[in-house]
């Protein structure tokens, strides 16, 4: 008796340990089919802040040198690469979308997007600084440059040591769930105790002596 409410016991607790990873299977599977994952939405959301702080310290830049209608003329409408902000401002531009692209809209889970944009933007700005006249216009010409080569950089940190690898551990634990669910009937069913014993059925056809004895009715008389 205590070995079979023991066993029904074990089952149910199997039962609901099976269903419980079920359930967290199916909503893991739906939050990932919904939405992105945290810590890449923390990246898309820097990758906004970098346009947005870019854009103000820009705008700030056009205000203090003249005005921005006067300062766009001058920068955009008769552009020069020594003395204009506009190119950093469309560096800020172009890693906004090329990042939103690659890893919010695409979801690539490799570093080769912001390797790509990283490269680019560091390369840009490096010959930038050597060739142009930004150190002799204030602060400014401090100011834009540094941050821009700085955000750039912090992104890649963030994607390379923070969003992918706690991407592939969330992976890892959903292959260990899908594991443990798919073992979880084989556990329901259980092994068979030492105290539980099977007879065989009775047979029905006769036995070697009663047989014997229908075919000889001598012997019975005996």
């Amino acid at each position: 008796m205590d070995s079979r409410c023991s066993s029904s016991a074990d089952s149910r607790l199997t039962g609901r340990g099976a269903g419980s990873l079920n359930a967290r299977l199916e909503s893991y599977e739906a939050g990932e089919k919904k939405c992105i994952s945290a810590v890449r939405r923390t990246f898309c959301l820097f990758v906004t802040f970098d346009l947005l702080f870019i854009s103000l310290l820009w705008i700030i830049e056009l205000n203090v040198n003249g005005g921005i209608e006067k300062q766009l003329d001058i920068e955009v409408l008769h552009y020069d690469y020594r003395a204009s902000f506009f190119d950093i401002y469309l560096l800020a531009v172009f890693r906004f979308a090329s990042l939103i692209l690659a890893y919010a809209v695409c979801r690539l889970n490799h570093w080769w997007a912001i390797a790509v944009t990283t490269a680019v933007c560091s390369g840009f700005l490096i010959i930038k600084v050597i060739l142009s006249k930004l150190l002799s216009q204030g602060a400014f010409g401090y100011l834009l440059p540094i941050s821009s080569f700085i955000l750039a950089w912090l992104e890649t940190w963030l994607l390379d040591f923070k969003v992918l690898p706690q991407e592939a551990q969330d992976r890892l634990r959903l292959l260990s769930i899908m594991d443990a669910a798919d073992r979880a009937p084989l556990l329901q069913a259980g092994p068979i105790s030492d105290g539980q014993f099977y007879s065989p059925p009775e047979s029905l056809a006769d036995s070697d002596e009663e047989l014997a004895a229908k075919l000889d009715p001598e012997k019975e008389l005996v």
